[in-house]
């Protein structure tokens, strides 16, 4: 990669911008919000000779493989504490943010071409090794609904061994949480849906006949200490019906947190919402169940996931659902795209000066991975453009 006084590039957090001074170059090294003091550097300690087809003034910078070549406006997407402090907005984020990451689950539960087992255990494993902590696995629904996830017991076995991360499985009704349990599985999930019509076409059961099911679930996994996680879908629109109530939302949320639930993570599965919507339904649930219980899980149908995101850190949320690459979509709401990608989360927080101890080239891999398999092109917008940096500097 060539760079040249005048020029800038990336390194790590590191912004490097390069004059020509005498016989040695100088240059800064800065962060947000570049205000570090300028400091010499000799030549021979990062810069090696001309090759005989450049310029003088023109050095190759010896071994940067994560360097982000810029030429005209500069930036980092990291933002330190002296940086967070001088910000009243991004005063109000929180230190950290736990990311579960629902692709191999949410994420490719709707795809055609089913997915060999050992494809989706070693995507797990990856997403592991990148830093993330919680990884849902599979789902144990009937395979007659969703033929992806047959393999959830052999994915379950696959993954026993594997250290660093925990594994919640969805289980629709006790039949499936007792096969999660059988398999391994030391944590679950239910799912509800605040759209009546919904709930009827996704799981065949009105509002009140799935959550006395979940009741049943809940029941028998606190008998053998197994943590309970909530899902409730559609919690500002439904494909079906519209707009949906935050009361309704509120109503399911509560019920879910009276059973037991850990955590609620509530989806705009349609991927509909906006702040101003967003924003409403959550004042309304915090009302009856505490911040610190619940998750948000968005989809990016309308581009609006990470504004959306951006409001629920302001709101106090601080656990996030994301999906590697932006996989996903739902069998049961025709148009809705993926989720919101996990790069691209990962990214923004980054910029806010939130830690969520998730190694972004790591994550990347695993997005290249999956999709190298499913023969496509990323959904997150980060993996994309730093992909093409990255491929741009291979040629300089």
């Amino acid at each position: 990669m060539a760079v040249c006084p005048g020029n800038s590039f990336l390194h790590g957090n590191f912004l490097h911008i390069i004059s020509r001074r005498g016989r040695g170059y100088e240059y800064t090294e800065e962060v947000c919000p570049w205000r570090r003091q300028m400091r010499n550097v000799s030549r021979g300690d990062f810069l090696n000779r001309t090759p005989a087809n450049m310029s003088r003034n023109h050095r190759v910078f010896r071994s940067v493989p994560d360097a982000c070549y810029l030429t005209d406006r500069p930036y980092s997407s990291h933002c330190n504490d002296e940086c967070t402090r001088d910000n009243k907005l991004l005063r109000s984020m929180p230190g950290f943010v736990k990311i579960v990451e629902v692709g191999p689950r949410d994420g490719l539960q709707n795809e055609k071409d089913i997915v060999p087992t050992v494809v989706k255990v070693e995507l797990i494993k990856m997403l592991v090794s990148s830093g993330l902590p919680i990884v849902e696995a599979t789902s144990f629904v009937s395979p007659k609904w969703v033929p992806q996830l047959a393999d959830a017991k052999d994915v379950m076995e696959a993954i026993r061994t594997v250290e660093g991360g925990r594994f919640p499985v969805l289980t629709p009704n006790l039949k499936g949480f007792e096969a999660a349990v059988a398999a391994g599985a030391k944590e679950v999930a239910i799912f509800a849906s605040a759209s009546e019509s919904f709930s009827k076409s996704n799981i065949n059961c009105s509002i009140e006949d799935s959550l006395t099911r979940y009741r049943d679930v809940a029941l028998a996994a606190r008998k053998l200490s197994i943590p309970v996680r909530g899902y409730i879908s559609c919690v500002v629109g439904c494909p079906l019906e519209g707009v949906v109530s935050p009361s309704k939302v509120t109503y399911v949320g509560k019920e879910l947190y009276d059973m037991g639930c850990y955590e609620i993570s509530l989806g705009d599965t349609i991927g509909v919402g906006t702040p101003g919507t967003v924003i409403p339904m959550l004042e309304d649930v915090i009302d009856v169940v505490p911040i610190d219980k619940l998750a948000v899980h968005f989809h990016d149908t309308y581009g609006q996931a990470l504004s959306n995101i951006l409001a629920s850190l302001q709101m106090g949320i601080t656990t996030v659902d994301s999906s590697v690459s932006g996989l996903g979509g739902c069998p049961y709401a025709k148009g809705a795209s993926g989720n919101v990608a996990t790069e691209d989360v990962v990214y923004m927080l980054n910029g806010l000066g939130v830690k969520t101890n998730v190694d972004l080239g790591k994550l990347m891999l695993a997005g290249d991975f999956i999709c190298q398999h499913l023969g496509r092109q990323s959904g997150s917008k980060t993996a994309i453009a730093l992909s093409r940096i990255r491929g741009h500097a291979s040629k300089l």
